[in-house]
């Protein structure tokens, strides 16, 4: 008997497990359930599939994983813990989560490549941000789905996966960060690429002329496609435009499952084992964003989620009991972004990932002057933002850079020859250009002397390889961003040369959320007095970051989504052996005491 009162439904559904959004951390437990035999529903609001992971790059932070190991790469769990200690710092580090992440992540990864269609392409070469720090990686600790052609998948799982992120596609098709990215950088420098990058773009021009779509999936999408097409073998229900308005509970307050509005009508779901809160936390929610610095009435920010990530998930859970954990650093994953505005009157938001490291591409304020290592993590350069600009004006920045890294790299959402620039300067309008860079500040309302006297300054530094204002090129994650062909001692650095210049306006935006959900290390939402709300689960960014709002590198919304997913859905299905190893939970290296004292 359900302790709220019982609504009039077009049906009731019975499952074993409900979930609530289809992301990364969604999917992974649909999936993870199902392998073990269990019944299992994802509600998804949107006319899609994938959320804001279908939208980002995929790379997913699995330190440990077998990957790794496979390469010879064995570090000990210990270096791990020092850098994310190092990181986090003490006050905000969940020993208890944490543990669980770093015990469980490697058996993700091998479940994944074990029993499901996912392959794994391994980030051999990409380092955590904070390099001289103890324990920082310099490789091998991230994964992400290999690229795949999608006609292989069933056509009723196509028509609920969305196309290529407009804002980070070539003309709707997507391209891989590393070696994909670097054939189509250097398309006119080296004939191989050229070959590479003409025979990936005729083969997207044919989809898009047969299916209307991208058809070479990459990145984020490539790991929702394949994420969704294991929970469908699986015997997993994916159920889009379907949304929980609220949760059931029996007379003990134990959730026993929810009212879902659906194409089909009101539903009840009976949720057997439980419910999994996975809609992606709230960064388009402008009332809950008030908790952003600098943000008072939450508007001042610029998400790429997408406006299903509204907080539904939060107040599920609030209204069982849940609170909503505000604690750590920052309550979002920062990122800077640009705003473009399309012909149509549409607005799209730029992420700046990978154009800040780019030799001859510096940030600067209203008042000229550098004021970051912007080759440090998109989180980095957002808090740096966020505390240099005076109270009371507008946090904004400008990434300038000079004809040759304009032509040579992306910056913001301009491509790279031969695409001309034109069409961004002139067409749409993203980014100013001037002959000299007195004018370009004019432009764009920057002091000329203190731009001119900072270019000054950095470009004799570059000459000589360093960045004594900032540090600048002294990582091997900076080095790494860069470019080595320029012929400059740093491949993080590099004089600006001759104009014109461009610029760019850059705002303070976010990937999604830190802030949410309160869990305990088995991912159960919590009360603020620690019990947990027996039936209800929170994975993703519903879920309050396992970081404490710290941003280690590159893939750690990812990396923690897929991981405890994974978890919850070994809970659920009352598993104790690893499914990749056979080995039994926990191992020897496990240092917490949830799963030693089960």
């Amino acid at each position: 008997m359900d302790a709220v009162k019982e609504r009039k439904t077009a049906a009731v559904w019975q499952y074993d497990v409900l979930i609530a959004g289809s992301g990364a951390g969604g999917l992974a437990a649909a999936v993870t359930a199902a392998h073990h035999g269990l019944k299992v529903l994802v509600a998804e609001r949107a006319d899609t599939i994938g959320g804001a992971t279908a939208r980002s790059g995929g790379w997913a932070w699995t330190p440990g994983n077998p990957l790794a190991k496979a390469d010879g790469v064995n570090e000990p769990r210990d270096a791990f813990r020092d850098y994310l200690k190092a990181v986090i710092g003490e006050a905000d580090y969940d020993g208890e989560r944490i543990e669980m992440f770093l015990e469980t992540a490697p058996h993700m990864v091998g479940f994944f490549q074990k029993h499901t269609p996912l392959e794994w392409a391994a980030g051999k070469k990409i380092c955590d941000i904070y390099g001289k720090l103890p324990g920082a990686g310099t490789g091998h600790r991230s994964v992400a789905a290999a690229p795949f052609y999608a006609k292989s998948l069933p056509p009723h799982l196509l028509g609920i996966l969305p196309d290529q992120f407009k804002m980070t596609s070539f003309w709707g098709m997507g391209i891989m960060a590393g070696e994909d990215l670097g054939h189509f950088l250097n398309a006119f420098k080296k004939p191989e690429s050229f070959l590479y990058a003409a025979k990936r773009f005729g083969v997207h021009l044919f989809d898009k002329l047969v299916y209307r779509r991208n058809m070479q999936f990459v990145n984020g999408l490539a790991l929702v496609a394949r994420l969704a097409q294991a929970a469908d073998e699986k015997g997993a229900v994916i159920k889009t435009r379907s949304a929980v308005e609220s949760l059931t509970r029996d007379a003990d307050s134990r959730v026993t499952g929810a009212y879902l509005q659906t194409p089909e009508g009101l539903v009840r779901v009976d949720a057997a084992r439980g419910v999994v809160l996975a809609t992606g936390g709230y960064p388009a929610n402008v009332e809950r964003r008030k908790n952003f610095p600098r943000n008072p009435d939450g508007t001042q920010h610029w998400t790429l989620a997408p406006a299903e990530a509204d907080g539904s998930g939060l107040e599920l859970a609030e209204s069982a009991g849940g609170f909503f954990d505000q604690s750590g650093r920052s309550p979002a994953a920062w990122c800077p972004v640009s705003l473009v505005t399309f012909k149509d009157g549409s607005e799209g938001v730029f992420p700046h990932i990978a154009d800040r490291a780019k030799p001859g591409i510096i940030g600067v304020l209203k008042n000229g002057k550098r004021f970051v290592n912007e080759a440090n993590g998109y989180y980095d350069y957002v808090a740096a933002m966020l505390k240099a600009v005076p109270e009371g004006e507008t946090v904004e920045s400008w990434l300038i850079g000079d004809h040759r890294a304009i032509r040579s790299y992306m910056f913001g959402y301009a491509k790279p020859r031969p695409v001309p620039t034109a069409l961004y300067t002139k067409y749409l309008g993203c980014i100013a250009e001037a002959d000299t860079l007195d004018r370009l500040a004019e432009q764009c309302g920057i002091d000329p002397v203190g731009l001119m006297e900072t270019v000054a300054r950095f470009n004799q530094n570059a000459k000589q390889g360093n960045d004594p204002d900032f540090g600048r090129g002294e990582t091997p994650f900076n080095r790494y961003g860069g470019d080595a062909s320029t012929g400059c001692p740093n491949p993080s650095l590099a004089p600006l040369g001759k104009g014109p210049y461009y610029a760019v306006r850059v705002l303070p935006g976010s990937f999604g959320t830190f802030a949410g959900i309160a869990v305990d290390a088995r991912s159960r939402v919590i009360r603020e007095d620690g019990t947990a709300v027996d039936g209800l689960y929170s994975v993703g960014l519903d879920q309050k970051s396992v970081f404490g709002g710290n941003y280690p590198c590159g893939g750690i919304n990812i990396g923690p989504a897929l991981t405890f997913g994974y978890a919850v859905g070994r809970e659920l299905a009352c598993v104790r052996q690893y499914e990749d190893d056979g080995s039994a939970m926990p191992s020897e290296e496990y240092r917490g005491t949830v799963l030693a004292g089960e």
